[in-house]
């Protein structure tokens, strides 16, 4: 699966009319599936509206017009992946960008993946989830990875998701620059929206 996914920061007397806008385009995509939504309170770098488009292949272009001068910033990715499914669809579709350090061994961030990938296992409020590496970045930032997941509700992801003891002992050492292994070097992009069918 080959999935493209933008986080827009919009001007806020436009947002209604570049959702429609965006929700026209993802409609006409081709996509298998979709979700255009705006963001929800919680959300950190994470845009105003959540754009994120699932292809069965890599599509020769998605044209979303995304010129619109309402929309004055854009983060987001192109990347493949096979989503792992877990129980009953979500209601919340989480995405983070984030970026390792170029200067990582690759040793150290395949332990990092393999950490990532733990965090299913001991989270129930994961309905699907799937971690990728990015074969094209969008915005600033060289984004390296995305990491989604489907959860339950919004407080599935608050709650037990991000306050979990394997998110202290295993994961947020790759985030901290405090600590040695640190391998996430740029701020993150962590944006959730409702869902009103599956994503992943």
């Amino acid at each position: 699966m080959y999935s493209v996914t933008r986080l827009l920061d919009v001007d806020e007397p436009d947002r209604a009319r570049v959702l429609d806008s965006l929700r026209t385009a993802a409609a006409a995509s081709g996509a298998q599936s979709w979700v255009v939504e705006p963001t929800l309170p919680g959300s950190r770098n994470g845009g105003d509206i959540l754009v994120h488009l699932r292809f069965d292949s890599a599509p020769n272009s998605v044209d979303l017009a995304l010129d619109d001068p309402a929309i004055t910033r854009i983060n987001g990715a192109d990347y493949n992946g096979s989503p792992q499914r877990l129980g009953e669809s979500g209601t919340v579709y989480r995405a983070l960008l984030l970026a390792v350090a170029p200067d990582t061994d690759p040793a150290a961030v395949e332990r990092f993946e393999r950490g990532l990938a733990l965090l299913p296992r001991y989270v129930s409020s994961i309905r699907a989830w799937q971690l990728s590496r990015v074969s094209a970045a969008v915005g600033a930032t060289g984004w390296t990875h995305v990491f989604e997941q489907e959860f339950t509700d919004a407080d599935g992801l608050m709650g037990p998701y991000l306050m979990h003891p394997i998110h202290w002992a295993v994961v947020d050492r790759w985030f901290d620059p405090e600590t040695t292994d640190c391998i996430v070097r740029e701020r993150v992009c962590h944006s959730f929206c409702y869902t009103p069918a599956p994503v992943l």
